[in-house]
């Protein structure tokens, strides 16, 4: 989706984020699934990259809802109001779903099909 100069910011954002949330394009490599989880508004403050959901995070919906998140909320010194506070925070992972586990135990990279969306 490209963004119009004609649409309001917001608008354009509402209308990426809906696209983002309906993606399946990597449903045949997912093992449970699609559920991409993005989170953020035009006002945010702050963008956090992130490589793909872990497991909790697709149960939940909620970026970051694990110890790595505690961890980052520490190094940024952030409480969790804060955080979860998508006019102040945004969360884009790299790849928008858990894309699994490898054979050694750790989640794989995100589908190769995500990088051009």
């Amino acid at each position: 989706m490209r963004l119009g100069t004609s649409l309001p910011v917001a608008r354009g954002f509402d209308a990426l984020v809906t696209e983002i949330r309906a993606c399946t394009a990597c449903a045949q490599h997912l093992p449970l699934g699609p559920r991409p989880i993005v989170r953020g508004r035009p006002s945010s403050r702050l963008l956090i990259i992130s490589q793909a959901p872990g497991t909790r995070v697709r149960e939940t919906g909620l970026s970051f809802n694990d110890r790595s998140g505690d961890r980052l909320r520490e190094w940024l010194a952030v409480d969790g109001d804060t955080f979860y506070d998508e006019a102040r925070v945004a969360i884009m992972p790299m790849g928008f779903c858990y894309p699994g586990r490898d054979t050694q135990g750790g989640d794989l990279p995100p589908c190769p099909e995500c990088a051009p969306r």
